[in-house]
């Protein structure tokens, strides 16, 4: 490993050198003042381009050469606006001073009408949406899905040309701090001026000049009027059978304050709390390192169907979503994010499932009726300095989940009930510091402090399985308790050293975390009497995880070049003890987890990007509870092994490509990875109920995918069109039953799509994505399965009259599967609105799912299993709404 650290640093340290021999100069304009990205070549005797740069805020530009001898070599500038120039090079170490003047030439652009056109500066393009949008599109979220190189997921996820946005900013500023659907779903597109993807996208002040950013964000710029008042819209629908809609949206943008305040309530499938979802909040929690086990108790549901939520969903809730932001200064805001949402489902379902081993079929049949209340109220308070020579950022964040599931279930004709109730409460503050001295160094103080209990309780009657969990005695009842309260802390200090595109950061820290798990499971006689299942059901268990770390990490950036490697080498000594298990061990650990990453300019708007890593990973409390817990009814989890830990190698290279004058992305990405396990879990099957237990035994995850995704305007037919492209397979193993085998997954996905102007009043969208799986067991007789699926989905949009417009839209999903017979489903809806321009009213009535299809089958095959299940789904709804604008 320290002979392939050298060598790592050997390249970056050569890719520094390359650039020892730069040809420099500014340019300026005719009255002096310094102009920002001009594109500057360097070119041979024969015309052929050497070298490429372009000039930053300060006009100034670096161009590397490999030697002296520059001969007839030239340099060409050229900048929309302004004149090519053209220069000789006489001297290498000459500073050249070059004067743009201003062109009067109109661009061909500007000359052909109603052609949509982007506009580039430095890093930033922009986007018209009037130049997309048309007037059904009520929502900016309704014309990013038009956008060539922007994609909009189910779930409101944004991403561009592959990439999946960081933030997305009103004017500049981090109102909705990655919660961002609220946004895409109320601001009127009529009110934005401009759509600017920012690529490499730096939000701290300082940290631009070496700018190693590789997040791209999207930045909403408002329209001027769009700032004078506050403007929003009220909503009130109702419809058959008992559905009602209703919403509330109030919006202000101006210097000093930005808001966004919605509150609303539906019964109609549409999931409120979609707007609370953060959509980079695994990465964030990566870098916490602060791994707390989620929810152990569940009440062992199938899942949901493979349908559009608002599909499914039976529900009633309600939320209240407030979004405050208060500018004192340029530098200096406060934020305010405040939530609560209140929820009501219900699920009903029938399921099947049959696993298959060597000699044995393991089967049960079950069904379920679920009455679920998840809760969720959220307070965060955000405090923001950012200033050319300061940055402070302070996050408080309370967050508050009391979820309760009741359901009535029939497992193999055995009918019981079961009540889970789970109440996770998490606090904690999150300080970080930078202040750039004197030197351009920086120094980074970084703190943050959490605090975090989930008890969970599951009652369930009568009891079950009592062959396994009362001597073969029937019983009244089963109740899991458990509870995992956690503390924890990560603090560190950094120092950076600035030399002009090289920079070295070193940093060295703490974190501690302290938990425990305690857990009992009772079983309650016939005669009422509560006692013990066994001694083996119980878990008292203390848990303290200590890391000392370091880190050096080295950066280089120029126009074409971004290099960096990390450094981490960490000590971890972790120590826990159950009395009541006999438990009580601790592991002492030294890791080395380096990274590489290096992303090269191959032109003005092309990149390529490689990385490697290479990871330790361990376990945390919930790997290795002794006591037997009651997962849910059909489930036993215990553990008998050391803490888990894992080592992954991880590499990954991409291509970006865009020529966005031409309105063409295109992306590729390919990745692979190998994870090294030192436990299995161990899997005993029966018709009622699975035990698992994890074992010392080390096994392998190999990982391959590869995506590829393209997206173009036909400015012909006025159309934005996509089509896509992935691959991934993976291999494991999996020991049931006594009986270890390998595993092999394989997916292939097409997807196709295009959002077309058929003519001046007739809009037309379709999507398709078709994916095959593969899945196969390495042993012998065993099952190769093949699953196929096809979802269409297409809208037609007709203006016909005046201010009255009407959707029609169907949804078509086929699927294959071997050994089962296929299975087909067509939806379709109807929507026809009206527009009251006098009083700023729509008036819509819309029909859903009119073919009134109220059950819906799915099948789900693995190597070695088949799921069938029939979900219950809201059959035909008819809604009539009233949305006034103001």
């Amino acid at each position: 490993m320290k002979n392939h650290v050298i060598i790592l640093m050997l390249l970056l340290f050569s890719f520094s050198a390359l650039a020892q021999k730069p040809i420099k100069g500014r340019i300026k304009d005719a009255n002096g003042k310094a102009i920002e990205s001009v594109n500057v070549s360097l070119k041979d005797a024969e015309g052929n381009i050497i070298n490429f740069s372009r000039t930053n805020r300060n006009g100034e530009f670096s161009i590397a050469i490999k030697n002296d001898q520059v001969t007839g070599y030239k340099i060409e500038a050229s900048s929309i606006g302004y004149k090519k120039l053209s220069t000789s090079i006489t001297d290498v170490a000459k500073s050249y001073e070059l004067v743009m003047q201003s062109s009067e030439t109109n661009l061909e652009t500007v000359t052909v009408k109603n052609r949509p056109s982007l506009t580039s500066r430095g890093d930033t393009l922009n986007y018209r949406p009037s130049d997309f949008a048309d007037k059904q599109d009520r929502s900016i979220g309704d014309v990013l899905k038009k956008m060539p190189g922007i994609e909009v997921a189910e779930d409101g996820k944004i991403s561009y040309n592959g990439k999946s946005i960081s933030n997305l900013y009103v004017d500049g500023d981090n109102l909705l701090d990655d919660k961002y659907n609220i946004g895409t779903k109320s601001i009127p597109q009529g009110a934005v001026d401009k759509v600017q993807v920012i690529q490499n996208d730096q939000p701290i002040k300082m940290m631009r000049k070496n700018n190693m950013s590789d997040d791209v964000a999207l930045n909403l710029v408002l329209k001027d009027e769009a700032k004078l008042k506050v403007m929003g819209d009220a909503t009130a629908g109702a419809g058959m059978p008992n559905r009602f809609d209703e919403n509330l949206t109030a919006m202000l943008f101006n210097k000093k304050l930005k808001f966004i305040n919605n509150i609303k309530g539906n019964n109609i499938g549409n999931d409120p709390g979609i707007d609370l979802t953060s959509h980079n909040l695994s990465d964030y929690l990566k870098k916490l390192d602060n791994d707390r086990p989620s929810s152990l108790l569940s009440t062992g549901a199938a899942g949901v169907p493979s349908l559009p939520q608002s599909r499914y969903l039976f529900n009633k809730a309600g939320l209240a979503n407030l979004n405050n932001l208060y500018k004192f200064n340029q530098d200096l805001q406060l934020r305010a994010n405040l939530s609560y949402l209140y929820d009501e489902r219900s699920q009903q379902y029938n399921k099947f499932s049959q696993t298959y081993l060597s000699g044995q079929t393991i089967s049960y049949t079950e069904s379920q009726n679920n009455a679920i209340n998840p809760q969720k109220l959220r307070a965060q308070f955000n405090l923001n300095g950012n200033a050319d020579k300061y940055y402070l950022n302070n996050n408080f964040v309370l967050d508050y989940a009391p979820f309760k599931t009741s359901s009535g279930f029939v497992i193999n004709d055995v009918a019981a009930n079961q009540v889970l109730r789970q109440e996770t409460l998490d606090i904690s503050n999150e300080f970080n510091y930078r202040k750039k001295l004197k030197s351009e160094d920086v120094i980074n103080l970084y703190s943050y402090l959490n605090r975090t209990t989930q008890p969970e309780n599951l009652n369930i009657t009568p009891g079950l399985n009592a062959d396994i969990l009362n001597n073969g005695n029937s019983y009244l009842g089963l109740s899991q308790y458990i509870k995992i309260p956690t503390w924890y802390t990560n603090n560190y200090a950094s120092f950076a050293f600035v030399n002009n595109h090289f920079v070295q950061t070193y940093k060295a820290g703490f974190n501690v975390q302290q938990q425990q798990l305690n857990s009992e499971l009772y079983r309650t006689q016939n005669n009422q009497q509560t006692e013990l299942v066994s001694g083996n059901t119980v878990n008292d268990l203390d848990w303290l995880k200590t890391k000392l770390y370091a880190d050096a990490t080295y950066e280089f950036t120029n126009d074409k070049l971004k290099a960096g490697i990390s450094l981490p080498l960490s000590y971890n000594l972790i120590q826990y003890n159950d009395d009541i298990n006999q438990l009580d061990k601790n592991l002492h650990k030294f890791f080395l987890n380096p990274f590489l990453n290096l992303k090269y300019q191959t032109s003005v708007e092309n990149y390529v990007t490689a990385n490697y890593s290479f990871r330790n990973d361990l376990g945390g409390i919930d790997d290795i509870y002794r006591g037997t817990v009651l997962k849910n009814y059909r489930s036993l989890f215990a553990n008998n092994a050391p803490i888990s830990e894992s080592k992954t190698h991880n590499v990954g290279a991409g291509f970006n490509f865009r020529k966005a004058m031409q309105m063409f992305f295109f992306n590729i990405t390919a990745n692979y990875s190998d994870a090294e396990l030192n436990t299995i879990s161990s899997y005993s099957l029966s018709n009622n109920i699975q035990q698992r237990v994890v074992l010392p035994l080390s096994n392998h995850i190999r990982t391959l995918s590869l995506n590829a995704n393209a997206s173009k305007y036909v400015f012909a037919l006025k159309s934005t069109v996509s089509a896509g492209f992935g691959f991934s397979q993976s291999g494991y193993s999996q020991l049931q039953n006594n009986e270890l085998f390998d595993l092999n997954a394989q997916t292939v996905f097409y997807k196709l799509g295009i959002e077309a102007k058929l003519s001046r009043f007739i809009n037309w969208s379709y999507l398709a994505n078709f994916s095959v799986t593969d899945n196969k067991a390495k042993v012998a007789d065993a099952i190769k399965t093949n699953f196929q699926q096809l979802r269409q989905q297409s809208t037609l949009a007709i203006t016909t009259v005046r201010n009255v417009y009407l959707n029609l839209s169907a949804e078509h999903l086929f699927t294959h599967q071997s050994t089962q017979p296929n299975l087909k489903y067509l939806f379709a809806d109807m929507n026809i609105k009206y527009k009251y321009l006098k009083i700023k009213t729509d008036f819509e009535f819309g029909i859903t799912n009119l073919a009134n299809i109220k059950s819906f089958d799915a099948v789900y095959l693995s190597a070695n299993s088949l799921t069938t299940g029939t979900y219950f789904i809201p059959g035909r709804v008819a809604m009539l709404k009233g949305t006034f604008s103001f």
